[in-house]
Order: structure tokens, then sequence, then C-alpha cells
């Protein structure tokens, strides 16, 4: 008897082939197109909305003879993705909703629907594999990149887990896009030459501030701009194993804290919230020969710190903290004791380049100290560690 497999719909070439691929693989294939998201507050004019992409879905499964069926995830979607992002950002921190997405959604409300129609897999279109080892007499399952290295999507999926890994399927995992596209041009897909989306998963290109002024107020602050000269925490080049104490690695890993006083006020802003690490539009301040950039967030003074230039210290960091209880491993069964350190590639933010780190693991959590200082490390953004091309864990930035 063939598998069943539920494949998510959403109307874009990447699933459509990836139901194709299915159909030729042998399985027995149904498509569930899911709606999120109902508001339009915030959201930008663009060629994609929702009852397109419900279109394009039926088409794609008529055309390839499957079921079509459809299903409103809009309530858990708001719950378990939306407020945690108005609470995150509250807090002055960064989220990733397209990873919450993911673990919350897709392979979780998503997955039970599936299953109640009689689902024995769940696909999706994202650009990643998955393989089967045996570690003593227990199946684990592995998390591997795309083979198409500008479309690469592991990251996103850096928090899912070993049991939802067991029935997730990604057909197209070692397809690049242009062969994607090839493919859909060739069966005459609807899909073929539809743009990517963009923007928050399920919602779309949304202006932030005014999405997120649904929950969060407008208040006025302060922007003050930090000198390039200021006398910055010396950053770590290294240190031999055997001779680091937590006291190191937490000077190491701590947010720079900026006073008020060290700069000059420069410009007002609407609430600190609607900032992040790194951000360099938005301010609406001139007068500076290079741009200016986010590097300090200080939700409970109200006050947004900028530096000039790409080449501003306060831009970068040799390392970052996560919490104990914000670590998740989806490689369990070589989850990294308290007191051990290894050496991991890391990312912080989808398609960075990996970057050489050494993670070091105690009773606090974890400590990611990287070779070469990072740019726009982020509080509530993920970082993600890699053994070559596998995904082995991940965190919540704490700071």
């Amino acid at each position: 008897m063939k598998k069943r497999v539920v494949i998510g719909l959403s109307g874009g070439v990447d699933s459509s082939v990836a139901a194709w691929v299915l159909k030729e693989q042998g399985y027995d294939v149904a498509g569930l197109f899911m709606r999120n998201w109902h508001d339009t507050t915030g959201l930008l004019q663009s060629d994609c909305h929702w009852e397109d992409d419900l279109m394009f879905a039926e088409m794609v499964a008529k055309k390839l003879s499957i079921p079509f069926h459809q299903v409103d995830l809009s309530v858990p979607y708001r719950q378990r993705v939306v407020d945690y992002m108005f609470a995150e950002y509250e807090k002055g921190r960064t989220p990733n909703p397209d990873v919450l997405c993911n673990r919350e959604i897709k392979f979780d409300s998503f997955a039970e629907e599936a299953r109640m129609l009689g689902g024995d897999f769940v696909a999706t279109g994202h650009y990643c594999r998955k393989e089967e080892i045996k570690s003593g007499d227990k199946t684990v399952y592995r998390l591997l990149s795309g083979k198409d290295n500008n479309k690469d999507q592991s990251y996103f999926l850096c928090q899912v887990s070993q049991e939802q890994l067991a029935t997730a399927l990604f057909p197209i995992g070692d397809l690049t896009k242009p062969e994607v596209r090839k493919i859909a041009d060739k069966l005459g897909l609807a899909t073929a030459q539809r743009k990517d989306s963009q923007g928050i998963c399920f919602v779309g290109k949304v202006h932030l501030p005014t999405f997120l002024q649904q929950k969060l107020e407008a208040k006025k602050g302060n922007i003050i701009e930090i000198g390039n000269k200021f006398v910055f925490p010396e950053i770590a080049e290294g240190f031999p194993d055997g001779k680091v104490h937590d006291g190191l690695l937490s000077s190491i890993t701590e947010s720079f804290k900026y006073n008020p006083t060290s700069g000059k006020v420069i410009g007002i802003h609407n609430g600190a919230h609607f900032f992040t690490i790194g951000q360099r539009k938005g301010m609406n301040v001139g007068g500076h020969k290079e741009a200016l950039f986010v590097i300090g967030i200080d939700v409970e003074k109200n006050v947004v710190y900028v530096g000039e230039g790409q080449s501003h210290p306060g831009l970068n960091r040799k390392g970052l903290f996560i919490r104990k209880d914000e670590t998740h491993w989806i490689r369990t069964d070589i989850k990294m004791e308290e007191g051990e350190s290894r050496d991991y590639m890391v990312r912080i933010r989808y398609r960075q380049p990996l970057q050489k780190a050494r993670i070091y693991c105690r009773e606090k959590g974890m400590y990611i100290i990287f070779d070469k200082p990072q740019r726009g490390i982020a509080p509530g953004q993920f970082a993600a560690w890699y053994e070559v091309d596998e995904v082995i864990g991940s965190g919540v930035i704490n700071r």
C-alpha cells in the first residue's frame, strides 16, 4: 500500500515541484493549503495575496491530479508566532518568525491536520535534506543543508525536533532553484514563473513599525550617536583550552551597555522597540558622510544608539550567549554536557556564510566564541551550529 504524503501547497513554485517529485517517487500525494493570517495592518502592496496563493495552489493540484484541501490555522499562528513576535520586540529583542513558524505551525499544527487527512508524512518545499542513521539501536534523523547554496533553508528549520523530522520530507533538497523552475516550466505548472514570497512568514512584506503598533505603543525617544573612538571593551583574540573561566566567557559575550551621556542626541525616534541591532534604515537623520547603523537599544530608557559607518566598532562582537532553557539540540544523541567545549560552524542569520566558532557548555547556558568578530549580533535571533552540512542544534541569542 502506498504511503500517503500531505504536502503544504503554498501557491509557489517550490512546493509545486515538490508535489510532482513525490508523485514520481510513488507516494500517494495530497495537497493542503493553509491560511494563517487575515489582518492587513501594515501590509505593503505586493503582487501576492493569499487569495492568489490559494488559486495557484488549486491550479497546481488539478494539474498534478492530486486531492486538494485547505485549512485555517490563523488562531494557533497568532498565538504561537505573532504574539511571541510582539512580546520579543517589546523586550527590545529581534525574533525570527520564519524559524518559529516551522517549529510551531508547519511541523506541528499543520502536521496534525495532515495526520487527520491520513498522512504518513508531511512534505514542504524547503531547500534542505534529511538522512537517517543508526545510533545504537535507535534511528536518528539528520537535517542537512540544501544542495543549492544560494537557497539553502536549513537555518529556518534549526528548531525542529527528532519527532518532527521523523515524518518530514523535503523533496527538492537535492535540486537547485534554476532546476526547480525548469521542471515547473516543462510540466506547464502555473507557478513556474511566480516570484518568491517575501517578508514575514504567511503575513507578507510589512512596514514593521506599523505592523507592531497593533500591540506596541509608539513613544518618542532620543537617537544618540556614539563616536567610533568611544572606548569599547577589548575583543579577546582567543585563549588556550584549560584556561577559560566563566567570567572571561561572560565578559566576551556581554552586550555593551551605553550611557546616554556617552554620545550626542542627533534625532528623535517613535519607539526603541521598533529597531534592531545593525539596522540602517528608518532613522531619518541626515548630515553624515556615511550611513548610520543601530548599535544599541535600551527599551527601558527608550533610547536608540547609533554609530556612523560600516566599520564602527559598536557593530562587531566576538561572542554571544544562549540561556540553557533556550538551547535546542536536533541531534540529541550528541548533545554537549556541562563543562564540555566543541568547535562548530555557526550562523546567526539566514544566508550568512558559516563562521568558525567554539561553543562552551556551562551551567547557565552556551557561550559561542567566534574566530572573527561578528557584525550585528541581535538578541532574540537564532544562532544555529553545524557540523559540515548538518544542523546540530540552535538557540535564541540572549546577549
